[in-house]
């Protein structure tokens, strides 16, 4: 019942909320990426969502314009990252527009993160037990990214996504969501220390 209904309906409101109590600090941003760096200010990426649909994921432009041509893994001394950039990702801010995929019904707040439609691997390379995570929407947050998120290898987070699609309830996406908090105002695990994929299954 809660992942049927209950779990739609928490985002919608929740999303709602978001975009209302956020419009402020998202025009501020919006202005200052404008200001700091050309190009657009919102970041267009196609990533894998439910059932392994692809959608297209919106977030706060961090990087400078073709930075993807040059790989797939960042850190704090990338020079690809403007200078709002590095605010921006340190803060979580640039996952603000995602609300917006929350409420289009693409995403939702708590899930699997969604990863790109070529990385870790693509659709077809996903194991029937890997694609088992795929059967709930992908998230903002998720159980992955308050156990260790990018510093984790990405079978080991996988298998994550897999335990929390079979085990989703409403307390632990309560759970969730406090520890995002506690992991966005420390800034704990948000940068990648490397390549995070190997060739093994879960």
């Amino acid at each position: 019942m809660y992942v049927k209904f209950w779990k739609r309906f928490f985002d919608i409101v929740l999303s709602v909320i978001g975009l209302i109590v956020a419009a402020i600090p998202m025009a501020i941003v919006a202005i200052a990426i404008k200001w700091d760096s050309p190009g657009p200010v919102i970041f267009k990426q196609q990533r894998l969502g439910r059932y392994g649909k692809v959608y297209t994921m919106y977030k706060f432009r961090s990087m400078c314009v073709g930075a993807e041509k040059s790989g797939v893994y960042s850190d704090d001394k990338d020079t690809r990252i403007s200078r709002v950039g590095m605010i921006i990702r340190k803060t979580s801010l640039d996952e603000l527009p995602q609300l917006w995929n929350v409420l289009k019904g693409n995403c939702s707040l708590i899930g699997f993160r969604s990863p790109l439609t070529y990385h870790p691997w693509p659709w077809e390379e996903y194991t029937e037990e890997q694609k088992k995570m795929f059967e709930l929407r992908p998230g903002i947050t998720g159980w992955a990214q308050v156990n260790g998120r990018k510093t984790v290898e990405w079978n080991n987070r996988i298998a994550m996504n897999v335990w929390y699609a079979e085990n989703c309830s409403f307390l632990l996406d309560v759970k969730i969501l406090f520890m995002t908090v506690f992991k966005v105002l420390r800034n704990a695990d948000n940068e990648n220390v490397g390549e995070t994929v190997k060739n093994e299954d879960i």
